[in-house]
């Protein structure tokens, strides 16, 4: 039944206190930014009173492309117009095939990566979760190492692997199997931690069993934007292949062209021997991911890991998309090049205002200016989001401001994202 004129309104015009009154304890992000949001085209969203805010915030990350994109939206709409397949669990249809045939001839191909691809659950965490049994069945072993600050979900294998406390502690049961190790530069930047890895991996008597698998993100985004050197990585790939340790890459966040490349670990000329991508991977913000498989490592049987919204026909369609308009274009990656210049030039200049108070750090697209106070990085996103801009704070104390513009879009709208964070960076400091 159609709503009255009367339930329109009412339903345009939706009040922030019925979320404080029905939603769960448990929301996060409309804390940090409360307003209703209701439309959103590039790098702009718009709340119900016609106020507009520049996004460095990207649906964490799952918005690469920016909102709406029309060139993607495109392709969708024709999709949900024709009748077509929306959800064909893991049954073979039209849109998966092509997704598939673009992905290989687009992504992998021209990389020289040879990958089985799994059709996860939704999230990003089951694609951890995925990882994590098939290590684990292709090597008969148990233990995972991960690394400090790292992040991989929230479900219970996930979080397992996951390091901050505040996550871990909501828990409600043992997290085990899993064992922590310094990330690049935890202890400074003399200290090699693959090497202190490798001694307690070929020391039998160092208590650590020998893994199954390694999970690392090269670019730890939660953690606090902690990028991991290239040679950190192929010293950690060469470990890994001698003493047969399935190499898991994180891509889920810096993935998918935010590292400037379409994998965080391309840099580093090393290929892993398993992926997890979720977020961007479907172009448009649909719920999808991925789980790459070096093909010897795929012993899976029929339905080990299974899941009803592994299908989503939609999300194909976007991700096929994003992949024919934008990476099948060999330019495209020197426009992110161009944006990524921008973001740290200008935050160079903020660090250079305030000696000592800031340091800059990143790749690409992911960059974070790390405050040596703790509370700062959540007053300038405070004072951002008063100005009209939306970013997040990232670290184990919150202490590091990340931002993460699309990779396309305008260079105006940047420069005035970086005009609010300016005038935010001196409120929150004057503070």
């Amino acid at each position: 039944m159609a709503l009255s004129g009367k339930s329109r309104r009412k339903a345009e015009t939706v009040d922030l206190s019925v979320f404080s009154a029905l939603e769960s304890e448990v929301r996060s992000y409309v804390r940090a930014f409360p307003t209703v949001f209701d439309s959103a085209r590039g790098s702009i969203l718009t709340d119900v009173d016609g106020r507009e805010y520049i996004d460095f915030f990207c649906g964490a990350g799952s918005l690469n492309y920016g909102h709406n994109n029309p060139l993607i939206k495109t392709h969708v709409i024709d999709y949900l117009a024709s009748d077509k397949i929306q959800q064909g669990m893991d049954m073979a249809t039209s849109a998966k095939g092509r997704f598939l045939e673009l992905f290989r001839d687009v992504v992998l191909e021209p990389r020289g990566l040879d990958y089985k691809v799994q059709f996860t659950g939704p999230t990003g965490a089951n694609a951890v979760e995925a990882a994590f049994k098939l290590a684990r069945l292709a090597t008969g072993r148990r233990t995972v190492v991960a690394f400090t600050h790292g992040y991989h979900g929230l479900s219970l294998g996930a979080l397992a692997a996951t390091a901050n406390s505040w996550f871990r502690d909501a828990s409600g049961a043992p997290l085990n199997d899993v064992v922590f190790h310094p990330f690049d530069g935890y202890y400074g930047p003399d200290i090699d931690t693959v090497a202190m890895l490798r001694t307690l991996i070929e020391d039998p008597s160092s208590g650590l069993d020998l893994p199954a698998a390694v999970i690392v993100e090269p670019v730890q985004g939660e953690g606090g934007v902690n990028v991991a050197s290239a040679p950190w990585l192929r010293a950690l790939r060469e470990l890994c292949t001698e003493h047969g340790i399935v190499l898991i890459a994180d891509e889920i966040q810096i993935g998918v062209g935010r590292s400037g490349d379409f994998f965080g670990f391309e840099q580093a000329g090393i290929a892993p021997d398993m992926v997890t991508l979720s977020k961007s991977i479907s172009g448009y913000g649909f719920p999808m991911s991925l789980l790459l498989i070096r093909p010897d490592l795929d012993v899976w049987k029929p339905a080990m890991h299974t899941g009803t919204f592994r299908g989503n026909s939609v999300a194909f369609v976007g991700a096929a998309a994003a992949l024919e308009h934008f990476w099948a274009d060999p330019g495209f990656a020197a426009g992110i090049a161009h944006r990524s210049e921008i973001v740290v030039a200008r935050l160079q200049r903020i660090a250079e205002r305030h000696p000592g108070a800031f340091s800059v750090r990143g790749r690409g697209l992911l960059q974070g200016l790390a405050g040596v106070d703790r509370e700062v990085a959540r007053r300038i996103s405070r004072e951002s989001f008063s100005r009209g801009l939306i970013v997040e704070t990232a670290g184990a104390h919150d202490e590091v401001l990340k931002l993460m513009p699309a990779l396309v879009g305008d260079d105006e709208t940047l420069q005035r994202g970086f005009d609010i964070i300016d005038e935010a960076v001196e409120a929150a400091v004057a503070s």
